[in-house]
């Protein structure tokens, strides 16, 4: 089962991790807006898989750190308590279009072009637990200082606050290089994502998303988000971080968003990317044997038109670029 399989890889990278940071600090090293941003997006802002943030709303948690929604404070590894961040900017979608303070339906077709195109599915209860295997690809034979992300997730279809993600992104936290986060977003229009650690082209990575709840809890208030490459061990993670009063009933078992793409060989070389050994839970932790997972192709008027498309199985999701 993935999450007695999550929690044994937990404890043996617990006991060989140091802790980076004490506290949290604002994120610096992810990608300038650019000069192909919307015209309503500031230069000083940054590029998530959310959209354009101020840099001081991206918000590095360390190792251990819990953000806690009743009381609206991040618990640190230390036992030390800090308030939760409180957003003073406004945020931009992909698009251009502003939003001020938690973000209500941060989904694909609010998004726009952004996200290109992904495999979903969701559920009347709400799911415990998604798992997902891929490779890094080869780098992109062409660099216009372009983002990519590609990532598994988990929302609320109904009510959509925040989304659960671990993601692998090119020219995300690394420059010109390959780095994997697991991402928390937007509770009072905040962006929190784990250390980011650089990764190597091939190596395998793993993302998991479980709840921390008794099997049957329609909406656990807890969650772990882990992104590990299992080829050198090293990880981000979230722990316990919160679902800001989310039932999540939507997931994703691969999605590709981007930014400043402007021609084919922006994206990584070989045409197309697989997220395999897929794993869907239900909130009881039984595992679907056929998900159901569809495709979504939102690049319709998009420029460059690049093949986009999709092969699904079970277990399964190839997306062509």
């Amino acid at each position: 089962m993935l999450r007695a399989s999550c929690n044994i890889r937990l404890l043996n990278l617990i006991g060989i991790v140091v802790l980076f940071f004490a506290g949290f600090t604002s994120a610096q090293a992810l990608q300038p807006a650019g000069p192909h941003r919307p015209a309503a997006v500031p230069a000083n802002y940054v590029i998530t898989p959310y959209g354009y943030f101020h840099p001081s709303c991206v918000v590095h948690l360390a190792k251990g750190d819990v953000l806690q929604k009743a009381t609206k404070t991040i618990q640190h590894a230390d036992g030390s308590i800090e308030g939760m961040h409180v957003c003073q900017f406004a945020h931009f979608k992909p698009n251009g279009d502003m939003v001020m303070g938690d973000q209500r339906r941060i989904d694909p077709p609010s998004i726009g072009h952004a996200w290109v195109e992904y495999a979903g599915t969701t559920t009347s209860s709400s799911y415990g637990e998604l798992g997902a295997d891929w490779n890094v690809p080869s780098a992109p034979t062409a660099n216009n200082g372009q983002t990519i992300y590609l990532f598994p997730g988990l929302e609320d279809y109904n009510d959509v606050v925040t989304i659960l993600q671990p993601v692998l992104g090119w020219n995300s936290d690394y420059a010109s290089a390959w780095g994997i986060a697991s991402w928390n977003c937007c509770e009072s229009g905040t962006v929190y994502e784990a250390t980011p650690t650089r990764v190597n082209v091939g190596d395998k990575i793993a993302g998991y998303m479980w709840d921390n709840c008794a099997a049957g809890t329609l909406t656990c208030t807890s969650w772990d988000v882990l992104t590990e490459d299992l080829t050198t061990g090293n990880y981000s993670e979230l722990q316990g971080t919160s679902n800001f009063g989310q039932t999540f009933n939507w997931a994703f078992a691969g999605s590709l968003e981007v930014y400043n793409v402007s021609q084919c060989s922006d994206y990584p070389a070989g045409g197309s990317f697989q997220f395999y050994d897929l794993e869907l839970y239900n909130d009881s932790f039984v595992e679907y044997s056929n998900p159901g997972w569809t495709f979504s192709n939102l690049s319709s008027g998009l420029t460059p038109q690049c093949g986009y498309g999709a092969s699904i199985s079970p277990a399964t999701v190839t997306l062509d670029y």
